[in-house]
C-alpha cells in the first residue's frame, strides 16, 4: 500500500511502500511518447516528445519548436493525453527550452490518436530560438450530456473513459458547480440537482473543495460507484463576471452562436442596454428582478464589445431572443460596460403576508429550505427580511412536515458568509423536513443599532424607507412599536 501524501512529498516509491492485504489493485495508463511539463495541471505545460522509440537505450525527451507545430498537431496531443480540445498554443508559456529539440516538423491531420502516428517533414531542425518551444494548454475533459443544449445535462468527466460525477459524498452547491459551466465555456450556473438512479454504476468522485481551490477538474478525480448523479444547467449565452455572487457582475454575451470555433465573450455597452433588457438577463440566469444597473460597477471592459443595441420587450426568456439594432458599435467608453445586480430568488409563502411564511429559494425551481441541524437563528433570518425589502425580523422557527419532496439544504454557517442564499443551496430530499418559518415586520424596522432591538426607527412609505422623527414620541408610542416587532421591553 502507498499513501498519496507520501508520494506527493517526493519520496521514492519504494520509500512509501507498506505491507497490506486487499482485493483492490491500482491500474495506471500513461501516454507512451508525449508529455507536458512545468504546467499548472496534467493538461498544460511545455510539450516534450520521446525520440528513438525503437531503441530503448537511446531514448530521450525533446522539446518541439513552435514553427514545427500547429493547431491540428495540438488537437492530437490533447487527445492522446486524455484532455479536452487545445485552448492555448503559445511559445515559452511554460518556460524556455531545456530538453533537446525535436528535429522534424509534425504534419498531423488532426484525427490521429497519437502524435507519433502523424506524418513528419523530411528536413531536420537542430536548434530552436529562445521562447519558441511549444507551450500547450488543453481544456478540461468535461461535458454536459442529455440536456436541452450543450450547456445543460448530466456532468461527465473523462479520465480514460467518460463517467458521470457523483453528487452524494461530495455535495455540490450551485456556486461550486459554476466551475464546470466555465470549463465547458457556457455562461453562469442556473441550477444544480442530483438524479437518483435505479442501480449503482461507476462514477467519478470529484471533491468540490479541490476544484474550488483552483486545481484542474481532472486532477481532483477518483474512481467510485454511486446511485446519485450530478446534473447542471448553465446559461447558454450570457454570464455575469467579477461579481459578489452568481446574480451579480459585469455582463458578457457570447457571440457567433452558429460557429462554435469562432465564439467569444463580449461586454455590453451601457448605452445599448436598459431595464427591460436587464429583466430578461436576470430571468435567464434564474435570479430575481434587477436591483442595480450601473456601468463599471464590476470593473472596466476587458472582453470585446457587443456591437448591437438590445431591444427587449422584457418578456423574452433569453437575451439573444430579443430584437437588436441594425447599427454596429465597436468601442465603449471606459466605465460604460454594463454592471448588473439581480435580486435574490427568495420568497416567503403560506403566511399572512409576503413578509411571513415558509422560506423558499429558486434554483431552477422553487423549493422550501431545510434547516440542517436546526441552527438557523434570527441573524440568518434577518438577511431574508432585508432581501425581501420587509422590515426587521420578528421570529424564526422550524416547522416539521412529513414529505418526500425535494428541498434545499442550507447550512446556517454558509448564510452569513455568502452574499446570496442561492449560493448556499444544496439539493436533497427528506421524509421529515424541518422547514424554516420566518416572520418579518412589514413596514417598520430598526437600522444602525448594536443589536436587533436597537437602532434608528424607519417606516416604509410606498417603496421607500423613511426615518421617523421623535419630537412627539412617548414611551407609550415606543411600546406599541416594540410590540409590533415582538420585542420585550
Amino acid at each position: 500500500m502507498m499513501t498519496s501524501g507520501c508520494l506527493h512529498s517526493k519520496y521514492a516509491l519504494r520509500g512509501c511502500a507498506m505491507s497490506y492485504s486487499t482485493s483492490y489493485t491500482l491500474e495506471i495508463t500513461c501516454s507512451d511518447s508525449v508529455r507536458l511539463v512545468n504546467g499548472t495541471s496534467l493538461c498544460s505545460g511545455r510539450l516534450e516528445v520521446k525520440s528513438n522509440q525503437s531503441n530503448q537505450s537511446n531514448q530521450r525527451w525533446s522539446s518541439v519548436c513552435e514553427a514545427d507545430f500547429d493547431q491540428q498537431d495540438a488537437e492530437v496531443v490533447c487527445r492522446e493525453l486524455g484532455c479536452g480540445a487545445p485552448s492555448v498554443l503559445q511559445g515559452a508559456l511554460y518556460g524556455e527550452v531545456e530538453a533537446p529539440v525535436w528535429t522534424k516538423e509534425f504534419q498531423c491531420g488532426g484525427h490521429e490518436s497519437a502524435l507519433l502516428d502523424c506524418r513528419s517533414s523530411g528536413s531536420d531542425r537542430n536548434t530552436c530560438s529562445p521562447g519558441k518551444a511549444v507551450g500547450l494548454t488543453c481544456s478540461e475533459p468535461v461535458r454536459l450530456v442529455g440536456g436541452s443544449s450543450r450547456c445543460a445535462g448530466t456532468l461527465e468527466v473523462k479520465q480514460g473513459e467518460w463517467r458521470p460525477v457523483d453528487n452524494f459524498k461530495y455535495i455540490w452547491s450551485q456556486k461550486k458547480a459554476n466551475v464546470f459551466c466555465r470549463e465547458v465555456d457556457c455562461g453562469s450556473a442556473v441550477s444544480v440537482k442530483w438524479i437518483k438512479e435505479s442501480s449503482r454504476r461507476p462514477v467519478w468522485a470529484v471533491t468540490s473543495d479541490c476544484v474550488q481551490s483552483g486545481s484542474a477538474v481532472r486532477d481532483c478525480v477518483r474512481s467510485d460507484s454511486s446511485l446519485y448523479i450530478l446534473e447542471i444547467t448553465c446559461s447558454d449565452s450570457v454570464r455575469l463576471v467579477d461579481g459578489t455572487s452568481l446574480c451579480s457582475g459585469r455582463l458578457e454575451v457570447k457571440s457567433n452562436q452558429s460557429n462554435q470555433s469562432n465564439q467569444r465573450w463580449s461586454s455590453v455597452c451601457e448605452a445599448d442596454f436598459d431595464q427591460q433588457d436587464a429583466e430578461v438577463v436576470c430571468r435567464e440566469l434564474g435570479c430575481g428582478a434587477p436591483s442595480v444597473l450601473q456601468g463599471a460597477l464590476y470593473g472596466e471592459v476587458e472582453a470585446p464589445v457587443w456591437t448591437k443595441e438590445f431591444q427587449c420587450g422584457g418578456h423574452e426568456s433569453a437575451l439573444l431572443d430579443c430584437r437588436s439594432s441594425g447599427s454596429d458599435r465597436n468601442t465603449c467608453s471606459p466605465g460604460k460596460a454594463v454592471g448588473l445586480t439581480c435580486s435574490e430568488p427568495v420568497r416567503l409563502v403560506g403566511g399572512s403576508s409576503r413578509c411571513a411564511g415558509t422560506l423558499e429559494v429558486k434554483q431552477g425551481e422553487w423549493r422550501p429550505v431545510y434547516d440542517l441541524n436546526s441552527l438557523w437563528t434570527l441573524r440568518e433570518a434577518a438577511l431574508t427580511c432585508t432581501e425581501l425589502d420587509c422590515g426587521s425580523v420578528v421570529s424564526v422557527r422550524q416547522k416539521e412536515e412529513s414529505s418526500d419532496e425535494l428541498v434545499w439544504v442550507m447550512t446556517a454557517g454558509c448564510v452569513p458568509s455568502a452574499p446570496f442564499l442561492k449560493d448556499c443551496a444544496i439539493p436533497t430530499s427528506s421524509f421529515y423536513t424541518p422547514n424554516i418559518q420566518i416572520t418579518c415586520s412589514e413596514s417598520v424596522r430598526l437600522v444602525g443599532g448594536s443589536g436587533r432591538c436597537t437602532g434608528a426607527l424607519e417606516m416604509k412609505h410606498g417603496d421607500d424607507w423613511r426615518p421617523v422623527y421623535g419630537h412627539h414620541w412617548s414611551l407609550r408610542d415606543a411600546a406599541v412599536f416594540c410590540k409590533e416587532l415582538d420585542y420585550l421591553l
